[in-house]
């Protein structure tokens, strides 16, 4: 066909499509049936090891967990049989300050012990970031204290009243307290100290059963051991005039030591 030709056919509307395929293989193509349309969501198989399983939408109720009672610490702390087992019981322990702080502050156990223990408050906000009792400016204060009398750390142990620290150091409550007080009965108890010096106001009311403000440095007996309450290396920073006191307080406990009695 002419252009003349293809030019009368575009006037009268004919239109045609240009194609690289030979004109046999285009007529094959052209005569395939076209595949079917795929299926509407609902009617696709899935076999049934592949499909989801179906949950309840509802609310998931999950049981609260039971209080921590005195009775389970007293337990718990039972249980041990040396000392390296009840610091495991005690980091253990689910405590209710324990999700509130960082670390738990397990005690300081000497390892060549002079019968002397030392029992602090409560970890401080050193303490709690290192896991370790007394640590920071109050740890470096004391361990100076106990220089001074020739001791350290390598004979003296440890103990806070509460492994964790309260939020914000506030004062702890009587629960948690007493939530901690068998854990500390069976650590006095294990390491069996002859003299107990007590730290701050709290050891003193709660350990010694006296007031620091008028027994600091006077030794009381408890349990037929001999406590000595002084004061908290805190309040010694804040209030270095009380240092003297203290020192006299540590000389009286470098004598018990060397006393028969104690």
């Amino acid at each position: 066909m002419g252009v003349e030709g293809l030019r009368d056919l575009a006037l009268a509307g004919v239109r045609w499509e240009i194609t690289e395929l030979p004109m046999a293989m285009a007529a094959a193509v052209a005569a395939q049936p076209a595949p079917p349309p795929p299926p509407a969501p609902d009617e696709v198989q899935i076999p049934d090891e592949l499909r989801t399983p179906v949950f309840s939408t509802g609310p998931t109720i999950v049981p609260p967990l039971a209080p921590v009672s005195v009775e389970t610490a007293r337990g718990a702390a039972a249980r041990p049989a040396d000392i390296h087992a009840l610091l495991r019981m005690i980091e253990e322990f689910n405590h209710p300050l324990r999700a509130m702080s960082r670390n738990v502050v397990l005690p300081h156990v000497a390892p060549n012990p002079n019968g002397v223990l030392i029992i602090s408050d409560m970890p401080g906000g050193d303490d709690d970031a290192s896991g370790q009792i007394l640590s920071g400016a109050a740890g470096e204060l004391l361990d100076k204290m106990l220089a001074a009398i020739g001791m350290g750390r390598d004979v003296v142990s440890i103990m806070p009243l509460l492994f964790w620290r309260t939020p914000g150091g506030r004062a702890p409550s009587r629960m948690e307290l007493d939530l901690a007080r068998p854990f500390t009965d069976r650590v006095i108890e294990m390491l069996n100290p002859t003299l107990i010096v007590t730290l701050g106001a709290l050891p003193a009311t709660e350990y010694a059963g006296v007031s620091l403000a008028r027994a600091q440095g006077a030794p009381v007996r408890v349990d037929n051991r001999t406590v000595v309450p002084i004061y908290h290396p805190n309040y010694l920073m804040l209030k270095p005039a009380a240092k003297r006191d203290t020192w006299t307080a540590l000389q009286l406990v470098q004598n018990l030591l060397k006393s028969p009695e104690k």
